[in-house]
């Protein structure tokens, strides 16, 4: 009897908590090997004299944001280095960290914007990032740093790029790199870097670097591939570099020292796809866009690190350009998924992309369709990907104060389906679905999923839904630019009037209501759809 009622129990739990029993299979990005997408525009070369940065953080990274504020510390107080924090759940999830070790910590830090990737702080200091991995023999786990970490110090103790790229090379010097191959295009109100770093390999705990700053006149990209070539390091005002730049590429043999040096080839060797080549279509594809007159080649070795854009450069420019799908292009995944459809008032049938086809499909259909027909669906890496985690496109202007000259353009999930919303150097805190991640979950306390479940619902028949996806981005990006004049004008006469605290919460309340809208808009967009699918897909 006792025995019955024993097994009769295991089955009741085991039935009862299916998840435990099992490993739930989930769906893997189409669009791999690698992640992100960064854009950079200089002053001269943007069509209102900001410098602007870019990232979309392309991966299962965490979408919890914060604003981390100032602070001031004690003589002697140290700060905690600490790897794990992409996949943690909200801000004081410690259940993935893994401690690193200490550095003295400064006497004062400046407030920062807390994304997986830290990415703006109130001096106008700003950070996009892409992973370009380089060769894997670099890499050493015994360095303390990985690269969010060392954004976010610089982010808390930095004003300008270059100051922030003198830090970072003094940390990797001094405690190590520990993490694979990065990118970060650092800026502030002036200038715009590419600053590329990888390990020392295993049998040094260091790291080597280098940066090239962007001409003023320039705009570059940074898509997942070391782009960096050749460097004239007595050139200080463009070019910097760690001290052992050349000497660690000669001792692990990358380099003969006879050659002309070029970093990518030396540290990296090629793209993700094994080619010897300094880039890939995405870079291709957006410089060529920007400035179709230079004809740049695609069969080339490497493509310049920056070009000077045919015109000025918008912001809403840079946000087009991390929509891109490629579609009606050569890259077009959907371009061969046509069908025949009938025109009854002319009765002439006409050959159409099937509105059941969209550029994210899954692999598992890409494979059935070439399984049909060899050669229906050819993979190419979009810019914008359906494993986004959330992507910024940061402005800053250095003839408005900082608080409201700086400002991130943010989207959450995939930024080819959603809105963009502001967030000031300013504004001190954001609304409370931001304090979550979404990505372990489905949940709708989460900002992310305000936004995804439209998305992924359109992608059902994106033939059909793209248009009210498309409408709502149109509405916010052009009530975005529409409603800046009065922002700044607003800030400026109540910092005048009432004082710094009083414009800053103006500002945290402008982003809180920004950012409301467009998650109620994608609701109802959401609401829509179901109600539209409720017979079926």
């Amino acid at each position: 009897m006792n025995k019955t009622v024993n097994l009769v129990l295991l089955m009741l739990l085991t039935c009862g908590n299916p998840v435990i029993a099992q490993d739930i299979e989930y769906s893997q990005p189409v669009n791999s090997p690698e992640s992100c997408t960064s854009i950079m525009v200089g002053k001269k070369a943007s069509a209102d004299g900001s410098v602007i940065t870019s990232h979309t953080c392309d991966g299962n990274y965490r979408s919890w944001m914060t604003i981390v504020p100032a602070a001031t510390y004690d003589r002697d107080t140290t700060l905690a280095i600490c790897t794990g924090r992409m996949h943690t759940e909200f801000a004081d999830d410690q259940s993935r960290l893994e401690y690193k070790g200490t550095i003295p910590q400064a006497r004062s830090t400046y407030q920062y914007l807390n994304t997986a990737y830290p990415c703006l702080n109130e001096k106008q200091l700003g950070i996009g990032e892409t992973t370009i991995t380089g060769r894997k023999e670099l890499e050493n786990p015994k360095g303390m740093f990985v690269i969010e970490e060392l954004e976010k110090i610089a982010l808390q103790r930095c004003t300008t790029a270059r100051q922030a790229i003198r830090l970072m090379g003094e940390l990797i010097a001094r405690y190590g790199y520990g993490d694979s191959g990065e990118c970060l295009t650092i800026a502030d109100p002036n200038e715009v870097w590419h600053f590329e770093v990888f390990g020392e390999g295993p049998d040094k705990v260091g790291g080597v670097w280098a940066a090239i700053r962007i001409p003023d006149d320039h705009v570059g990209v940074s898509a997942n591939i070391p782009r960096i070539s050749t460097l004239d390091v007595k050139d200080k005002d463009n070019c910097m570099a760690s001290a052992n730049v050349f000497d660690v590429a000669r001792k692990l043999g990358y380099w003969d020292g006879k050659e002309p040096f070029k970093f990518w080839k030396a540290y990296a060797g090629g793209n993700y796809f094994g080619e010897p080549k300094s880039f890939s279509l995405r870079e291709y594809f957006i410089l060529n866009a920007l400035a179709p007159s230079l004809k740049l080649a695609y069969d080339a070795e490497e493509l310049p690190i920056s070009v000077k854009p045919d015109k000025p450069v918008a912001v809403t420019d840079v946000m087009a350009l991390l929509r891109q799908t490629y579609e009606g292009t050569e890259w077009d995944v959907t371009r061969n998924l046509k069908v025949a459809v009938k025109n009854k008032d002319t009765n002439t049938t006409d050959t159409i992309i099937s509105q059941s086809a969209n550029p994210w499909m899954s692999l598992d259909m890409m494979n059935m369709l070439n399984g049909i027909k060899p050669g229906t669906v050819t993979r190419n890496r979009l810019v914008a990907v359906p494993q986004c985690a959330y992507s910024t496109v940061i402005q800053l202007r250095s003839w408005l104060p900082d608080a409201v000259g700086g400002v991130v353009w943010m989207a959450l999930d995939n930024p080819g389906q959603s809105p963009r919303f502001p967030i000031f150097c300013g504004t001190t805190r954001l609304p409370e679905p931001f304090n979550i991640c979404g990505q372990h979950r489905h949940r709708t306390d989460a900002a992310i999923w305000k936004f995804r479940e439209a998305n992924k619902l359109a992608t059902v028949r994106w033939g059909m839904t793209k248009g009210y996806i498309y409408d709502g981005l149109s509405h916010f990006e052009e009530k975005g630019q529409a409603e800046m004049p009065f922002v700044e004008s607003r800030y400026q006469a109540l910092r005048t009037e009432k004082g710094e605290a009083a414009a800053n919460a103006f500002l945290t309340g402008y982003t809180a209501d920004f950012a409301g809208s467009a998650m109620q808009h994608w609701q109802n967009l959401a609401d829509e759809f179901w109600k539209t699918f409720a017979r079926g897909f």
